[in-house]
């Protein structure tokens, strides 16, 4: 299956409170991961569009929930980064707050797309996440980002220690999307699953 044909992608809002949210109806999908993982790139590239989505080099550059309206059904909702951020401890803490508040309570979110850097292996954080979002029975879509950054042989072994790392919370190997921003590798894949979860035919 090829990738929708994006008719329209335009931002909404940004809430720093689980209140400042849209209200609920149309179905959500959710971009996490840790700062200066790709989730703004890789939302851009879903979406066809350069600079639709704001990106930096610099870690903690999304600092609230971005909700942006695609083809008027559906949001996707840029999450702020957890991990290393050049901000104070307390704007951190508010962060994480509204995050778990946002991916627990959250009615109309349909899916979380969980992004890891494919050169790295999952820490106490995103292990931390994965557990949450288990018990809040959140359909969960993990992604390695920068594919294109690692041979054959290394992507087959960070594979397989991530989906090691991720065995107690029942994610197989061929659960993981490689994504690659320069080559749009796994756009389709990824459109698959999001669309299966958003309950579009």
């Amino acid at each position: 299956m090829t990738s929708p044909k994006i008719l329209s992608a335009e931002y909404s809002l940004s809430a720093h409170r689980a209140d400042q949210c849209p209200p609920a109806g149309l179905p959500e999908v959710a971009f996490l991961g840790r700062s200066n993982v790709g989730k703004s790139t890789l939302i851009n590239t879903l979406l066809g569009r350069k600079k639709l989505v704001r990106t930096s080099s610099h870690p903690g550059c999304t600092r609230a929930l971005n909700f942006f309206l695609i083809n008027q059904r559906w949001y996707f909702v840029d999450l702020p980064g957890f991990g290393y951020a050049a901000v104070s401890k307390e704007l951190k803490a508010g962060w994480g707050r509204l995050v778990l508040d946002y991916l627990g309570g959250r009615e109309s979110l349909a899916a979380v797309v969980f992004l890891q850097d494919g050169r790295r292996q999952p820490g106490d954080e995103e292990l931390f996440l994965w557990e949450f979002l288990l018990e809040q029975g959140r359909k969960v879509i993990p992604v390695l980002t920068k594919a294109d950054k690692l041979k054959q042989g290394e992507r087959s072994r960070q594979l397989k220690l991530a989906a090691g790392a991720l065995t107690p919370f029942g994610v197989d190997p061929a659960d993981f999307i490689w994504f690659s921003a320069p080559n749009l590798e796994g756009k389709d894949r990824l459109w698959d699953r999001m669309l299966a979860c958003l309950g579009e035919p």
